[in-house]
């Protein structure tokens, strides 16, 4: 697909999702609603013929069963690249590079960047275009060893990349568990997920990758980015977040096991005081009882520094956690 077809592409998205968020809004009373109804009929075959078009012209069809969206925005991409602050000795590693909308730049910008990929109909575009100054590593995203591509222990992984939508959170979950060997991470995500990452307590996005995220790391959102920067177009508004490894919380836990089965453990039973949850996972009356924290209050209550005094008082006190399911791990 050439540059001027994509960019006509893009226009006519933009005016189509600007036009028809202006029809859904009060910008149209409700005497017009019959008017309403037919402009956004309208809208929509004219979104769809933009988006025939393009699928006309482009060598590759989005798979909805990866969650790919790709990034088609120039824009948006020069703003994550002027984010990301890029070294030449940064050791990049960027998730999804789809049809190198991003990679383009990170190569330009690095000597040596690694990749992965796991849709097969990309990979031998993606190595011919880029050549050596491209390792790509071609399969899920989620069985790589991190370790495995650190030159030497001292050296951490950048992460970036538009990762999909469907498996946001085991990604997120991913990178935590191995976030010793990284430096930063750079990600497009749902707007809804990067709110749960720097969400507050007693508030209904604030969860375990609340409380994992601002334990581990320091997240904090970019800036937020259209549908229209996409194709195909998604229903909701993305965002640019940052989770910066090199800072985690200043009080950290005596057992970091214990502390992750503690948050997973009383998240996955939210709706319960922390006394019922904490003696669902195993934890006596005697213990209960020792503690400082006020059992009546919900998981959702607790801060992250909360949460750490309480996993401190419990390993102290020789408390023994148990989950009860695998189900809860991921609630």
């Amino acid at each position: 697909m050439t540059a001027e077809s994509k960019g006509a592409f893009l226009i006519g998205v933009a005016v189509a999702m600007n036009v028809r968020y202006l029809i859904t809004t009060s910008w149209f009373p409700e005497s017009t609603i019959e008017l309403r109804r037919r402009l956004f009929a309208l809208l929509t075959i004219f979104h769809l013929h933009w988006y025939s078009l393009y699928m006309e012209r482009s060598s590759h069809r989005p798979k909805k069963s990866l969650g790919q969206n790709f990034l088609h925005d120039e824009n948006i991409v020069r703003k994550i690249i002027r984010s990301l602050q890029l070294q030449p000795e940064d050791l990049v590693l960027e998730i999804g590079p789809g049809e190198g909308a991003l990679t383009t730049h990170l190569v330009a910008a690095l000597p040596h960047l690694t990749a992965v990929e796991l849709d097969d109909r990309l990979v031998g575009a993606l190595q011919t275009r880029f050549g050596e100054k491209l390792t790509l590593i071609h399969g899920n995203v989620l069985k790589v060893d991190l370790q495995s591509l650190q030159q030497d222990p001292g050296h951490k992984l950048r992460i970036v990349g538009n990762i999909p939508y469907n498996i946001t959170s085991p990604i997120l979950f991913w990178i935590i568990d191995q976030r010793t060997c990284v430096a930063d991470a750079m990600l497009m995500m749902q707007r809804e997920v990067a709110q749960r990452l720097s969400a507050v307590p007693r508030t209904k996005d604030y969860g375990i990758l609340s409380v994992f995220a601002q334990y581990y790391s320091t997240p904090k959102m970019q800036f937020l980015v259209s549908p229209s920067s996409f194709v195909p177009v998604p229903e909701v508004f993305s965002a640019v977040m940052h989770l910066d490894f090199a800072h985690p919380a200043t009080t950290l836990a005596d057992d970091d096991t214990l502390f992750r089965l503690v948050v997973r453990g009383t998240f996955g039973k939210r709706r319960k005081t922390l006394r019922n949850g904490l003696k669902g996972l195993g934890v006596s009356n005697d213990i209960l009882q020792s503690l400082s924290t006020r059992l009546d209050q919900r998981p959702e209550e607790l801060s992250v520094p909360e949460f750490v005094l309480l996993a401190n008082e419990l390993s102290a006190l020789g408390a023994s956690i148990t989950l009860p399911s695998q189900s809860q791990l991921d609630s």
